[in-house]
């Protein structure tokens, strides 16, 4: 069944509940009633603090977009670029593209123009949705992308070589459009993070992403009275894939658009949510709010917060020991995915599993994982190999390029690029990726293991490691630490530090600097290598991945 089936049946059973919030807390931040009472009291049209639609809305939008692309000759099969911040419309929008037969092709954010033009370009896209923040870079490029014919934009002003969405689309009927849509028709094209290079165009079909709603729900096991607080980028398919939970359990979900550790909480509280998905920092964040005394959680409503779960990136389980001392009742778990694998959940922990930190898991609902040498041969528990997983949320290919899917798609089998070993009690532990993997003096360092040791230290709030160039070892493990606000420490003290960790595992240098992430959480690694290692190490590095 279509993704879009579920959205039609929640306008159906659900049609008057509340299907998506969103909250814009820099307009409300000094407000002294709730962000409900303010979005009543103070609405501004053009910059609302609070905003939400019922499930007939949301399908309603949908289905007069779909309605407006099929009028514009977007048919069954072309592809539309959205580009967009977190906003009410985007989940509208990406439905709408859904039911036109179309297939949704999400871009970063964060892209600038000629990374917007080659995504556009490698995806054959035939149409952009773009919004205000935007404008600039779309002009620069409008006129050197000849395939797109359509190009709307969401949002006041729109600029004179768009069409306004916001006008266009009210003209449209509500009722969804006659299109014969399977689950093996195409349905979207995501992005890889770019962490290797270029990123690569990932091409799903319906059939993974019902997958992807039915493994969330049966993690997680979201049910009607559960609210999911989504504060990711949802161009991603980790916030994507854990909102399916929230639309194949006809669920409410909040859009937050933003990270203050404040906001998070307050938006728990006065939202009432019930799941929320945290990266690493972020949940740190809170810790260290909370510690300082900036935060205190008698002040908020968090009795009915059940689950808090990570994932999109290594978790050091001194984070989670630590969350735990500060929210006892929480469940929490440990996603682990890639846009390959339709986001998060081929892996996973298991909240029943809390005493298993540190591991992924064991394989997904509806999933099948082997570690493989490189060979393709499984290798014996407790050694290290590449992760390799199976089942519906496999993508079909590298869109427009197969050289690059025959080298991870093996027989239906994807190789993942992580580097990880299981224990006696069939767990995963993520290792490293394989591209980070340091040979030092001809042994295998694995950053992440060196980088967990390094968080437990209580002056260190983020750290990331790499290899530096070393001309008698080949290469040296290098610390980069971001200090917490108002800690101090000196090279010799991290030193000290470490030396409990084998001679050969301790970083040989120490770098004090901030530690660069991506929207989803992601450290990059490309970024710091080529800032500490020059662009010969990183041309070099590129040609092995």
């Amino acid at each position: 069944m279509p993704i879009t089936k579920l959205l039609e049946k929640n306008a159906q059973l659900y049609g008057n509940e509340v299907a998506l919030v969103e909250i814009n807390p820099t307009v409300m931040e000094h407000s002294r009633v709730t962000w409900k009472e303010y979005s009543l009291i103070e609405a501004n049209p053009l910059e609302p603090g609070r905003q939400e639609i019922t499930w007939t809305e949301f399908d309603k939008k949908a289905n007069r977009f779909a309605n407006l692309l099929l009028s514009r000759g977007i048919k069954k099969g072309d592809k539309v670029s959205i580009l967009l911040m977190n906003c009410l419309e985007w989940l509208p929008i990406y439905f709408g593209i859904l039911k036109a037969g179309a297939i949704a092709v999400p871009l970063n954010y964060r892209y600038t123009a000629d990374e917007i033009k080659y995504c556009v370009e490698l995806s054959e896209s035939d149409a952009l949705v773009f919004g205000p923040e935007f404008i600039g870079r779309v002009e620069e490029i409008c006129d050197s992308m000849p395939k797109v014919r359509e190009m709307f934009y969401v949002g006041a002003n729109c600029p004179t070589f768009a069409d306004s969405y916001d006008y266009y689309v009210k003209f449209m009927r509500s009722i969804a459009p006659e299109v014969e849509i399977t689950d093996d028709d195409f349905a979207a094209i995501y992005f890889s993070s770019g962490t290797t290079g270029f990123p690569k165009a990932i091409l799903h079909r319906h059939r993974s992403l019902m997958h992807s709603a039915k493994v969330e729900q049966a993690h997680h096991k979201q049910g009607r009275d559960d609210v999911f607080l989504c504060i990711p980028p949802l161009y991603h398919t980790g916030a994507k894939m854990h909102w399916f939970g929230s639309l194949i359990s006809g669920s409410r979900a909040v859009l937050l658009k933003g990270i203050k550790p404040e906001w998070i909480l307050r938006a728990v509280s006065e939202e009432e949510c019930t799941i929320v998905w945290l990266l690493v920092p972020w949940a740190q964040d809170i810790l260290d709010a909370i510690d300082r005394g900036e935060i205190k959680l008698e002040n908020y409503k968090t009795d009915q917060w059940r689950l808090m779960h990570i994932g999109a990136q290594p978790v050091p389980p001194s984070l989670i020991k630590r969350w735990k001392t500060k929210f006892p009742n929480h469940d929490y778990d440990t996603n682990y995915g890639l846009s390959e694998s339709i986001g998060p959940g081929c892996v996973h922990l298991g909240i029943e599993n809390i005493h298993k930190v540190g591991a992924i898991g064991k394989a997904g609902y509806g999933w099948e994982v082997k570690i493989v040498d490189s060979g393709g041969l499984p290798v014996e528990r407790g050694k290290v190999g590449e992760l390799a997983v199976k089942g519906d949320g496999v993508m079909t290919c590298y869109y427009n390029d197969q050289k690059a899917t025959d080298e991870v798609l093996k027989d239906g089998w994807l190789l993942t690029g992580d580097m990880a070993r299981e224990d006696e009690d069939g767990f995963i532990y993520l290792v490293d990726r394989a591209k980070d993997v340091i040979i030092s003096g001809g042994e295998n360092l694995y950053p992440v293991q060196i980088e967990d040791y390094l968080r437990a230290n209580p002056k260190i709030s983020d750290v990331a490691v790499i290899g530096l160039p070393d001309q008698r070892l080949g290469e040296i493990a290098a610390a980069i630490i971001k200090l917490k606000e108002g800690e101090t420490a000196t090279e010799d003290e991290i030193m000290e530090f470490c030396k409990d960790l084998p001679r050969y595992k301790r970083p040989r240098k120490i770098i004090f600097a901030d530690v660069p992430r991506n929207p989803t959480g992601k450290i990059e690694k490309p970024l710091l290598r080529k800032i500490y290692c020059g662009e010969s190490v990183v041309a070099k590095q590129n040609e092995i991945v």
